[in-house]
């Protein structure tokens, strides 16, 4: 009965969408990339000598291309060429957007480098999403801050947002990219869909080529455009530890202990209760039930 159940249950499998960011700056390891599965996605820097080559390569075999624009970080570094400044106007703003676009050609998305700032910025992000609606794109947050301001600034405007779950290469350590890789696995399966990004790195790329192919069975790699409909997960904080339970309150006043010498029970008396609660166990009379006219016909059989 209980396998029975088990089977007439569905099984849904879980989406996977990686996107591997920066290219047009490492051909060796992008075209690596090129070479796995077309749901591998790939955000191209508008900026990057081989933005346009790239971005034609990877539509021609079938990857989803976004655009990979800077924005500007809260850290003090310097900033690429066009990144995208809070301090910014809606004007200057567009005037980016539309050169990015002219760069990466058949982008149908874009994401953030960097831009912990910008993100951060309701008025800045409403400004970036009033332009994204002129191009249809969405707009998949790198999330490389925790207070991004991308949903509530897409209201109001036909943008979808969506956002990275997973970070696969913080360190160059093959064995961290194994584990990161494992938990957006692992993500897909608990929550029905996880976004994984990453970069072409000579060990990424390495890890992606050994690990794409033991993906478990329940795992379905997708695109990052047909999650634009998938529940997001509204945080990524760890799950709040059960808390201590209250000790039952002493129901004898001022008495600690309620000393109690235990008598010892016979075995034979033992198993007798045991079978008497197996016999009257509903189990037992649904058997007893359904199967003795079935018991004496086995009986009568020569």
């Amino acid at each position: 009965m209980l396998a029975g159940l088990l089977m007439a249950c569905p099984v849904h499998a879980g989406k996977l969408s990686i996107v591997i960011d920066d290219f047009g700056y490492r051909p060796a390891q992008e075209n690596q990339v090129l070479q796995m599965p077309p749901a591998i996605s790939v955000a191209v820097l508008p900026d990057a000598p081989g933005a346009r080559v790239m971005a034609t390569k990877a539509h021609q075999r079938g990857h989803e291309v976004l655009i990979h624009l800077p924005m500007a970080p809260l850290s003090k570094q310097p900033l690429e060429k066009n990144t995208l400044r809070p301090d910014m106007s809606s004007a200057e703003i567009e005037r980016i957007i539309r050169a990015a676009v002219a760069s990466v050609p058949y982008a149908v998305g874009l994401n953030n480098h960097m831009g912990s700032a910008m993100t951060s910025s309701l008025p800045a992000m409403q400004k970036v999403m009033q332009v994204l609606n002129n191009y249809n794109f969405y707009f998949l947050d790198s999330m490389t801050i925790g207070n991004s301001q991308s949903v509530p600034a897409a209201a109001g405007t036909h943008v979808k947002v969506i956002k990275r779950r997973v970070f696969l290469d913080d360190t160059q350590n093959e064995a961290d990219i194994r584990k990161q890789f494992l938990r957006a696995v692992h993500l897909a399966q608990r929550d029905g869909s996880a976004i994984a990004i990453g970069h072409p790195h000579p060990t990424t790329v390495k890890v992606l080529l050994q690990m794409l192919p033991t993906l478990p069975a329940d795992i379905t790699l997708v695109r990052p455009s047909q999650l634009l409909n998938e529940p997001q997960s509204v945080g990524h904080r760890p799950l709040p530890l059960p808390a201590k339970p209250t000790p039952p309150r002493n129901p004898f006043r001022g008495v600690k202990t309620c000393p109690v010498t235990p008598l010892p029970v016979p075995a034979i008396l033992a198993l007798n209760v045991v079978a008497d609660s197996i016999a009257e166990s509903q189990a037992m009379r649904y058997i007893k039930t359904n199967f003795s006219g079935l018991s004496l016909q086995l009986g009568k059989t020569p």
